[in-house]
């Protein structure tokens, strides 16, 4: 436990607190922020919004399938979906208000965002649930026909949320780390706890 939270401090520090770590944050969001192409901008937020539908529509499928088929295992799949997917989102609701870090275009004028949110920037939530999806199916079905796709999108979405100006580099590795870190403990548990053999 104190080398997870060892880990954490200092990647905080050098993602956040360092001088350097700040500069390096930026420097990449600038270069992928002006190298925007406007034939891609339907195409980025389209990916952006594609976790919404994944949310919903990942673990409920698990469920409508199992019940169909009266496999246990198969709804046990789909509740431990979801059951990660809502401590990764209270989680990450959590960190962004307690961290409180303005979006990028707010402390950097200069950043032009296509899209504006709401909520504070540290981490991307966009990002945490798509790669708590991505880790959850990976974690369930161990093929790489799953886990490239899987991985494929979520960084797809990963990408987009810094193209359209919302968040910093370091935002969205949090996010990644977030949401696997959450989608394995849950998968963890289940396991250990409540999946039929």
């Amino acid at each position: 436990m104190n080398k997870t939270f060892t880990f954490f401090v200092f990647s905080y520090y050098l993602l956040i607190g360092g001088v350097n770590g700040q500069n390096a944050d930026i420097n990449l969001l600038k270069k992928i922020s002006t190298s925007k192409n406007s034939k891609y901008e339907n195409f980025q937020s389209g990916l952006s919004f594609s976790v919404y539908p994944a949310l919903v529509l990942t673990p409920s499928s698990f469920v409508a399938i199992g019940l169909l088929n009266k496999d246990t295992n198969q709804i046990n799949t789909g509740v431990c979906i979801a059951t990660g997917i809502a401590l990764n989102t209270a989680i990450s609701i959590g960190l962004k208000y307690s961290i409180n870090r303005n979006r990028p275009y707010i402390t950097y004028p200069e950043i032009k965002p296509i899209e504006t949110e709401n909520t504070p920037s540290m981490p991307s939530g966009h990002t945490a649930s798509a790669f708590n999806i991505a880790t959850s199916l990976t974690l369930f079905y161990p093929k790489w026909y799953v886990a490239v796709p899987a991985y494929t999108w979520a960084s797809g979405i990963a990408y987009s949320r810094m193209y359209l100006g919302v968040h910093y580099p370091s935002d969205i590795i949090a996010g990644a780390i977030l949401g696997s870190g959450t989608a394995w403990l849950t998968y963890y548990l289940n396991k250990k706890y409540f999946r039929k053999k």
